[in-house]
């Protein structure tokens, strides 16, 4: 366990605020860990992760005795350490052949894990060509029914989410767009992850045609081990605070594109009221009214006859 520190300095004390809940929170800290045994492919694999996930990621080059899912203790005290919340460990096994854990944090305690194994590797330094900017956000896409049917590959489509997304913004610049990544799980248990860079090129328009360039890194990923989280941490780690809380206008609603719909209720209409065009063949009269006007049409009838 970690002692508790009081701070006795103004810069400790901003050191303690900056890592105390806040409504708007900080981007989540990625850690890079090498376990005991590792191979060239989990450290070319952990030395890619690190890359794109840079400059909020921290990575441990040294090795440490570490088995994620037997033992959660250190998980937590490297989190708690290094105030980082999402965790990555690379270990090579006879069973669990290059492995990579990616963890999950909720106040310094382990909320889940997936185990993945990688298949096959294409390093970023084994493609030509060029490479994303430190700290772009990547377009994320996702391809497979498997995403939305299976309750584990949910979990992993939910933990790459968070893990690239980075600093929240309000807008996006066209030319920020870089990278993107592709998901496409082919069976509950076989993930492919491929990364592109974005090409503009000219179009003859003011939109540009978009190509796709290989970037990587590209893994074949085999799904091992999962550990779900528990319903009463992950309600926990799920509250929306009060201060994000929008209040509901009656009857008003917002679609999945952000579109807002409103519903208006119309009264009864009385249509006898309505202001119409004042002519004298629209004109309400009385009943002695259009008795005067049959005698009159009867009488320029019986002048006629005569």
């Amino acid at each position: 366990m970690l002692r508790t520190v009081k701070p006795k300095t103004a810069r400790t004390k901003r050191f303690f605020k900056n890592r105390e809940s806040k409504v708007h929170e900080n981007p989540k800290t990625a850690l890079i860990v090498h376990g005991s045994t590792t191979s060239q492919v989990v450290t070319d694999a952990l030395k890619d992760l690190y890359a794109m996930k840079r400059p909020n990621a921290i990575h441990f080059t040294k090795k440490n005795e570490i088995k994620p899912f037997e033992d959660e203790e250190k998980l937590e005290f490297f989190s708690n350490k290094n105030d980082a919340s999402l965790i990555v460990v690379g270990t090579h096994l006879k069973k669990r052949p290059h492995n990579l854990t990616f963890a999950r944090m909720f106040n310094h305690q382990v909320l889940e894990m997936f185990e993945l194994g990688i298949e096959k590797l294409q390093a970023m330094s084994q493609i030509k060509g060029s490479k994303c900017s430190v700290g772009m956000k990547p377009v994320l896409v996702f391809n497979g029914e498997v995403f939305d049917s299976n309750s584990t590959c949910q979990a992993i489509k939910n933990y790459f989410l968070d893990f690239f997304n980075g600093d929240a913004s309000d807008a996006v610049n066209l030319t920020g767009l870089e990278y993107v990544i592709s998901f496409t799980a082919t069976s509950e248990t076989n993930i492919l992850m491929r990364t592109y860079t974005v090409q503009m090129k000219k179009s003859g328009v003011k939109t540009p045609r978009v190509e796709l360039e290989e970037m990587g890194p590209n893994f074949d990923f085999v799904v091992r081990r999962a550990n779900a989280a528990k319903p009463d941490l992950w309600k926990a780690a799920t509250k929306v605070p009060v201060e994000m809380k929008k209040t509901k206008v009656k009857n008003v609603n917002v679609d999945d594109m952000g579109d807002k719909l409103g519903r208006i209720h119309v009264g009864q209409q009385e249509l006898h009221k309505i202001q119409t065009r004042k002519m004298k063949g629209l004109k309400k009269r009385s009943a002695d009214d259009k008795d005067n006007d049959d005698d009159e049409t009867s009488n320029k009838k019986q002048k006629s006859d005569d």
